[in-house]
């Protein structure tokens, strides 16, 4: 007895050993590991955002060898505003594709936000004279179908939000540029928790669903403004402001110590907190070099956006586009929910795999009705932002171009159309890549016809290396 219990006492394993056994989990990485790691993952179908950026870096330089305005300071201002509404909805829309489902109907979702806001503005917030009484009545009956059917499913943000927008168009507050971007949210929320319970609650397919709706709300922008109809926003000046202003020289530069500062210490931050807890990372140089480039970059952008780049001596226009910040906050809030808390990673896990999801207590059916009221939501922002740049709206806001042009941003980014892989970066790249090509195909006086064709041959190579990718990924798997 004695005997079988020193060999048990031998057999067992030591505890200062468990280090030494899973050392890949507790040690850093030196930089020729992170480099071999890096490249293996590139080899294996993890190609994330990488092709996007090199796509954008090699359009940038294609582009400044064609023309010489397109390093132009007016140009590059131009560039971080242009396509910036149809940037803020595919972020929205991130967050669909990474459960594997589609939205169609986020581009006239956003072209309906879009139609109340420019008429609350117009009426000076009398929607009843606007809308007429039937319309109305029936707009207020869909806002209240919206707060019950959120309610159903427990997702209380659209519940606030809808009953929100109700208050707003039955109390008839004056014409308040803040009031109408308040209700355009609103409507945004309201359209995206009726979707979301169609498809999450119903069981519909998400295709049908939103197809049928980007039909409808076509149907409601043209019941609203009329055939031919324009409604003008541009005497708002804050409204106005909102895709065409710019900061002051001093709050670009806060914006820039405050973005750059806040990635470079949560960045860092993060690195050493991994260190100190013996956990895997990657080196520091590495850490140091991606951080370096980051503020190296924002204050090069700052720099050349705080100079006068008004050709009028006695005019001064300078300083960051006020849509910079607006698309760094979004992107910066998503990015922190989708890492950094328990729905995040929820999302990811449906995405993954949804059965799997709900065998481990997850409420899919209220997780997949969430994200839709996100992706409206968001549709309602870029609303804002593209009305604001051309300073009215007409029935053909939130068009076809505009729905297709947000889905292509998020794929083209590497955002995976079969779901469980992307991140909000992902639309805030693919945007920038549309954005230079219509910018500089613009430039080079190329028509219309060529753009599409150009934006459509990048979609296409975008959407082969997202299949290409998973079928590696699944195959290095087996």
């Amino acid at each position: 007895m004695r005997k079988e219990t020193t060999e048990m006492t031998q057999a067992a394993p030591d505890p200062g050993n468990a280090i030494t056994d899973f050392g890949i989990d507790t040690t850093t990485l030196s930089t020729r590991e992170a480099l071999r790691d890096y490249l293996a993952r590139l080899r294996g179908g993890e190609i994330g955002s990488l092709p996007a950026l090199l796509g954008l870096v090699a359009l940038v330089v294609l582009f400044s060898l064609m023309s010489d305005v397109f390093f132009s300071l007016n140009n590059i201002a131009n560039l971080l505003a242009q396509g910036a509404g149809q940037t803020i909805i595919a972020i929205g829309i991130v967050y669909v594709l990474l459960i594997g489902e589609i939205d169609l109907s986020a581009g006239t979702a956003s072209g309906v936000a879009a139609a109340v806001l420019a008429m609350h503005f117009v009426q000076n917030g009398n929607l009843l004279n606007g809308m007429g009484s039937t319309v109305f009545y029936i707009f207020n009956g869909l806002m209240v179908l919206a707060a019950v059917l959120a309610g159903l499913l427990r997702i209380w943000p659209g519940v606030a939000l809808s009953l929100i927008g109700i208050g707003i168009t039955v109390i008839g507050f004056q014409a308040n540029p803040w009031i109408e971007m308040l209700l355009a949210v609103c409507v945004g929320a309201a359209i995206g928790s009726i979707t979301g319970f169609l498809i999450a609650k119903i069981g519909m397919p998400s295709f049908v669903v939103t197809l049928a709706l980007f039909l409808a709300w076509q149907g409601v922008i043209l019941q609203l403004i009329g055939e031919g109809g324009v409604l003008g926003i541009s005497s708002s000046h804050v409204l106005d402001q909102v895709a065409n202003g710019n900061l002051s020289t001093i709050g670009s530069w806060v914006l820039c110590v405050v973005a750059a500062g806040g990635y470079a210490g949560v960045t860092l931050g993060g690195h050493l907190l991994r260190r100190r807890r013996g956990l895997v990372t990657s080196p520091t140089l590495l850490i140091g070099v991606k951080v370096a480039a980051v503020v190296i970059f924002a204050i090069v952008v700052t720099a050349l956006m705080t100079v006068n780049r008004s050709p009028n001596k006695i005019i001064v226009i300078s300083g960051v586009p006020y849509v910079v910040p607006i698309v760094l906050v979004l992107m910066v809030v998503g990015t922190y929910a989708l890492n950094r808390t328990t729905y995040g990673r929820h999302i990811y896990a449906v995405g993954g795999n949804a059965e799997a999801a709900r065998r481990a207590g997850i409420n899919v059916t209220q997780l997949r009705a969430s994200v839709f009221v996100i992706s409206s939501a968001c549709a309602a922002v870029g609303a804002i932002v593209y009305s604001s740049k051309v300073g009215s709206v007409d029935p053909q806001a939130g068009g076809l171009n505009t729905l297709l042009f947000a889905v292509g941003a998020a794929v083209i980014g590497g955002t995976s159309l079969f779901g469980g892989r992307g991140r909000v970066s992902d639309a805030v790249i693919g945007g920038a890549v549309l954005a230079v090509v219509s910018n500089g195909l613009g430039l080079l006086r190329q028509p219309a016809a060529v753009v599409s064709i150009v934006t459509g041959l990048v979609l296409l190579l975008a959407a082969s290396v997202d299949a290409i990718s998973r079928r590696r990924v699944a195959g290095a798997g087996q």
